[in-house]
């Protein structure tokens, strides 16, 4: 008779024998789910941001951008915020010099823990922290600024245009000029960089010829007299305008105490009604006739319903001035921002922050769409021409746009869209 203790391990012994068995023939059982970690700069409650801004120096007719942004970021955090978390937003001035840039991003990344930079403004000022952001692996996002560089997604995957870039708007203008200016003598003034370079080759490629006389300025010197004297005597009749707003400012009075009036075609950088004008002060009417381009609502259009809430969260969260055409720059981009973060989750990675925009289909104030893909990195494909009438600067004609190589010039026909009734977009 077997024993009952013998029993009972051969029991236990079969028992272990099918376990193995079956264990051999079951599927393996899913690894455990890595815990999220966040990266720097995101922690339960937070989301921190940084951009470095020209709040002195030539460029500092943009110091409203940064106003905007944080007003806006303010407005949505008394909103709740991003998936619960609020956004810290850290400005930086660079006084528009790329070695205080270099400086103060560093400062951000390393001492502020930025999650990312956001509308970062300026050609030669952001161009010194590309490579320094791609190796700290900060995304960098919208730049302030329509240099091609920004659109290089192979070379730098975390950066991202915001603006027309100035080759395609360049092109934009150059069509325009082509169809309404034939037969006059289009010449060019420019900023002596990538801003500058890039819009004139854009000119002429939509010209489809080179412009009769360029003259190029630095922005340590403000005399521009010899290159509008230049100008006047190869008898220009069309300039075309790269500039800042203090030196759009400067040649408009410069060429009215020469007699020199030919018709100026600035670009969207320089041609802010109320930005130069306030530069101009007393000789504010020599604006009158500016022709420029534009993807954004243009600010003295108080009817347009991204202008009127721009101007109800400025006058809630900022510093309760008119909105101009740099408050709408910096609302536009903090409202695609919280698009971006919306559309990243909760979970917020840098990789998946990256994937969220290369979707694109992202949707706005601007009158033309992004141009986000896995391929381009650039921002607002085309835009539209105005003028200065009778102390106001609106648009004129359709739409169109082209990007910064061999696209044609085409219209654009989509209607605008529309902002949601509390100002932040739906996720």
């Amino acid at each position: 008779m077997r024993s009952p203790i013998r029993a009972v391990a051969l029991v236990a012994a079969v028992g272990m024998v099918a376990a193995t068995a079956l264990a051999a023939c079951s599927p393996a059982e899913p690894p455990s789910e890595e815990p999220y970690v966040p990266p720097r700069g995101v922690t339960e409650t937070e989301i921190r941001l940084g951009t470095h801004q020209p709040l002195t120096g030539p460029a500092s007719s943009y110091s409203r951008v940064s106003v905007a942004m944080k007003a806006y970021f303010d407005h949505v955090n008394a909103h709740g915020g991003v998936h619960g978390r609020q956004i810290v937003f850290l400005i930086k001035d660079d006084g528009y010099n790329p070695a205080n840039t270099q400086t103060v991003v560093r400062e951000l990344v390393e001492q502020d823990e930025v999650f990312a930079i956001v509308g970062g403004l300026g050609t030669p000022t952001h161009s010194a922290v590309l490579d320094y952001l791609k190796d700290e692996q900060v995304p960098d996002l919208f730049v302030a600024s329509g240099a091609g560089s920004w659109n290089q997604p192979a070379r730098y995957p975390g950066t991202f245009g915001f603006q027309t870039d100035y080759t395609t708007e360049g092109k934009i203008v150059g069509h325009y000029l082509a169809e309404e200016s034939a037969g006059e003598t289009i010449c060019a003034f420019h900023q002596d960089d990538d801003f500058g370079q890039e819009f004139v080759a854009g000119v002429e490629a939509g010209l489809g010829t080179p412009v009769a006389l360029r003259q190029s300025y630095i922005t340590s010197n403000t005399n521009v007299a010899p290159q509008v004297q230049a100008m006047q005597s190869a008898g220009c009749t069309v300039v075309v305008l790269a500039t800042l707003p203090t030196f759009t400012a400067q040649v408009l009075r410069t060429a009215d105490q020469l007699s020199f009036r030919p018709q100026f075609v600035a670009s969207t950088s320089g041609s802010d009604y109320a930005t130069v004008g306030a530069i101009l002060g007393v000789d504010k009417a020599l604006l009158e006739g500016l022709i420029s381009t534009g993807y954004l609502p243009i600010a003295t259009n108080p009817d347009d319903p991204w202008i009127a809430l721009f101007q109800q969260i400025l006058d809630e969260y900022g510093d309760g001035g008119e909105v101009d055409n740099n408050v709408v720059v910096g609302m536009s981009i903090a409202y695609l921002t919280v698009q971006v973060l919306q559309r990243a989750g909760r979970q917020i990675t840098v990789d998946g922050l990256i994937a969220a925009i290369e979707e694109g289909g992202f949707t706005g104030p601007g009158l033309v769409p992004f141009g986000f893909s896995p391929t381009s990195h650039a921002g607002y494909s085309g835009g539209r021409m105005s003028k200065v009438t009778n102390g106001t600067q609106d648009y004129f004609g359709p739409a169109y746009v082209t990007d910064a190589g061999s696209a044609p010039v085409t219209e654009y026909t989509e209607p605008a869209a529309v902002p949601p009734p509390d100002g932040i977009p739906t996720p």
